[in-house]
């Protein structure tokens, strides 16, 4: 596939008015979870970097909408964005993107399963001196899983099928702690369900990822949005649409400004 991240530089300054990091979780009736999971991620993030926090409630039929509203009061680098109709975790992803202020973006789920210590580590790896200059996301992948024996069977079957037709490198797909550059974000295809994508999607355009060990915890409050039949029905379509995006990808080479 022609390398197409060459063509554009991404924008990696925090322009005025931003912050370095916009973390942004979808919450869908997680009343009893944005409350401590906001102060991990603050806990977390304090002295790393300047940052904001972006919950974004998908329609929550419990509680959540009242709980993130009392949660503005006593933290400033707070915001919370609201869906008036359920449109799914990767909506609720990017409305919390578009809005964000930060030339990165750090995301994870909102059932307090991913450990926001673990940001850091994916935030500082992906700015390092170092890193490639094509580097636009550094992604999770899930160590000592905590879900169901039936959850994480299904995972492996499900990361197995698509890592042999897309061959992305990314072993856990299903991670929410992924961290990444806005800019490159913005120009990925979007489509229900691109959040398990988003390592391929990231390739197609000619730009890199990488991939480092994170921790997960077993959900404490609420309930699992997905079962095991209901993601593999989708999944297998899903990979076909990746498949036929970058089949049909096409790259300008290097563009000049006359």
């Amino acid at each position: 596939m022609p390398a197409a991240a060459a063509t554009f530089q991404m924008n990696k300054a925090v322009t005025a008015g931003g912050v370095a990091l916009s973390v942004v979780a979808p919450v869908c009736n997680e009343e009893d979870n944005v409350g401590p999971l906001l102060q991990e991620i603050e806990t977390a993030l304090e002295g790393v970097c300047d940052f904001e926090v972006i919950f974004v409630n998908d329609r929550s039929s419990d509680g959540t909408l009242e709980a993130l509203q009392a949660l503005k009061q006593a933290h400033p680098k707070f915001r919370a964005l609201s869906h008036h109709e359920n449109a799914g975790q990767s909506r609720a992803l990017r409305t919390g993107i578009l809005a964000a202020r930060g030339a990165v973006i750090g995301t994870l789920d909102g059932d307090g399963q991913n450990d926001p210590a673990d940001l850091p580590k994916l935030y500082q790896a992906l700015v390092r001196n170092d890193a490639d200059g094509d580097l636009a996301m550094v992604a999770g992948e899930r160590v000592g899983r905590k879900d169901t024996a039936a959850k994480r069977f299904a995972s492996r079957i499900a990361n197995t099928v698509r890592q042999s037709i897309l061959k992305d490198g990314a072993s856990d797909t299903g991670c929410g702690l992924k961290v990444f550059y806005r800019d490159a974000y913005l120009r990925l295809p979007y489509f229900d369900h691109m959040h398990r994508y988003i390592p391929a999607l990231i390739q197609r355009e000619g730009f890199k990822a990488e991939f480092l060990p994170v921790g997960h915890r077993p959900r404490v409050h609420g309930a699992s949005k997905y079962n095991n039949l209901s993601r593999a029905l989708v999944a297998f379509r899903d990979i076909l649409g990746v498949v036929w995006l970058r089949a049909r990808f096409r790259s300008p080479g290097e563009i000049s400004e006359l």
